[in-house]
């Protein structure tokens, strides 16, 4: 096996090859290492490598592997590597939230999901680029290089997780971990042709700074495979002492529900959203692509539009004040920042915000409640150029967000789950695909239908061609 199917075997068969002594974690390590130290230079999907303490570990694995008697008492990704987004803080690595005004910001502590991480035996490579302040569905922070797509690197991997989706894209990590407040997980799983779940709200706990925008945004899983996101999602979830919120832990797992095929679902689905209107053709055909294969399975389908107009004004009050909220100085933020913090809020409205997005959230709930799944388009155009938006204005370039990002945040609204699933390409070999949304608390039946549609249209193999350079 040569190094480059080795970076692009799924996590869960390293894991295997690890467990029955195929292969070494420092010998994984180092392939993924050597990837990054070639290859990052022109995608820019990490901010920190974190090359020293990985080998550290590796070699500590691999020294504690051959020592075992009993290999189950090895925890699930023993040896796996992963990547953070540099949103979340791990002891003793820098935590920038991608602003050139954090680049020594040592984090003294690891994130709940980053201990949960650790100790399923994951390696951590290094913190991967976000926009700044996670604000943006592009990853072009000021003071660091833009994070660029593997498939064409003259495109956006989208945002906010725009550098872990790249890097597992790139083959630079086998899987990575994201987040999700307004489609940051979805976005970049469609612009760059991978699997991506933003789970329900209280899946995963932000312990221990807790979660400031008011249940928006979640932590979440990136991979090639639905398995793999599974895999990643059963290791992340869970309460964690003290959590204001929280869900049961799934019965069986989020893995195993890869191996049962659901019973037939009753889908909406939908190409046109209110108020801005029709998706792209390509966005528009994936999801009659994803309705044909649905149909072939035996699901009755119904066609409807959403109507999420409701939500855009509380949504976007709450988002701006997320900004504010980092707590950065207006001088150190880029364009489009700086401008939402000019237009800061009083804490009535605010307040006032949350309680429209919150009555906004019940009635999607509600609408979407005679249906067990609804196949919308991720987003409602294919991926932009790097600095597409760059010579707009504030005000032209949230509008032309909206526009562009308007099938996710209404989930981050109403806290259902929601998982991206690659569906093709567009003609100029851009990925493509459709997101899949459950009833609250249903991530197991869009797990085990998206494995349903993966078996019978597999795109693991699909490699971009910066991959072999």
């Amino acid at each position: 096996m040569n190094s480059v199917d080795l970076a692009f075997k799924s996590a869960l068969e390293q894991a295997r090859l690890i467990r029955t002594k195929v292969l070494s974690p420092l010998e994984l390590v180092n392939v993924y290492l050597d990837r990054i130290q070639r290859l990052n230079p022109q995608l820019g999907c990490y901010f920190t490598v974190m090359a020293e303490t990985a080998l550290k570990l590796a070699k500590t694995q691999t020294e504690q592997l051959a020592k075992v008697s009993d290999l189950n008492e090895l925890p699930p990704f023993f040896g796996v590597p992963i990547s953070i987004k540099d949103l979340n803080a791990v002891a003793g690595v820098p935590c920038t939230y991608g602003s050139r005004a954090l680049v020594n910001n040592i984090a003294t502590y690891d994130d709940g999901v980053v201990s949960r991480i650790r100790q399923a035996g994951f390696n951590i490579l290094g913190k991967t680029a976000t926009s700044e302040v996670g604000s943006l569905p592009y990853t072009e922070p000021d003071g660091f290089p833009p994070a660029r797509n593997p498939w064409n690197l003259d495109y956006t991997p989208g945002g906010s997780s725009g550098g872990a989706a790249a890097a597992v894209a790139a083959g630079l990590s086998p899987v990575a971990h994201g987040s999700d407040g307004g489609g940051s997980i979805r976005g970049p799983a469609f612009c760059c042709g991978l699997v991506g779940i933003k789970p329900t709200r209280g899946r995963v706990s932000h312990a221990p700074v807790g979660d400031f925008q008011s249940g928006i945004s979640t932590d979440g899983p990136l991979a090639r495979t639905v398995a793999d996101a599974a895999a990643l999602l059963d290791v992340i979830s869970g309460y964690i002492l003290g959590d204001p919120y929280w869900l049961p832990d799934p019965n069986p797992s989020f893995l195993a529900a890869t191996q049962q095929p659901p019973k037939a679902l009753k889908i909406a689905i939908a190409t046109s959203i209110l108020p801005v209107g029709q998706a792209s053709p390509d966005c528009e055909q994936a999801v009659q692509n994803a309705v044909k294969l649905l149909e072939q399975l035996g699901h009755p389908i119904e066609t409807i539009t959403p109507d999420f107009s409701s939500i855009i004004e509380p949504f976007t009050l709450v988002w701006k004040s997320g900004v504010a909220a980092a707590g950065i100085p207006a001088e150190y933020l880029g364009s489009v920042n700086q401008w939402l913090m000019e237009t800061q809020i009083t804490a009535g409205q605010y307040l006032q915000a949350v309680t429209k997005m919150q009555v906004a959230g019940r009635q999607i709930v509600a609408s979407l409640s005679p249906f067990d799944v609804v196949v919308l388009p991720t987003y409602m155009h294919p991926t932009i150029s790097v600095g597409e938006y760059a010579q707009l204005s504030p005000e032209e370039t949230l509008q032309k967000i909206i526009q562009w990002i308007a099938p996710c945040p209404a989930f981050n609204v109403s806290g259902q789950p929601a998982i991206a699933i690659p569906t093709g390409f567009t003609p100029e070999g851009l990925p493509i695909g459709v997101q899949l949304v459950g009833k609250p608390a249903t991530e197991a039946t869009l797990i085990a239908l998206a494995a349903q549609l993966e078996a019978i249209q597999p795109w693991e193999h699909h490699r971009p061609p910066i991959v072999n350079s």
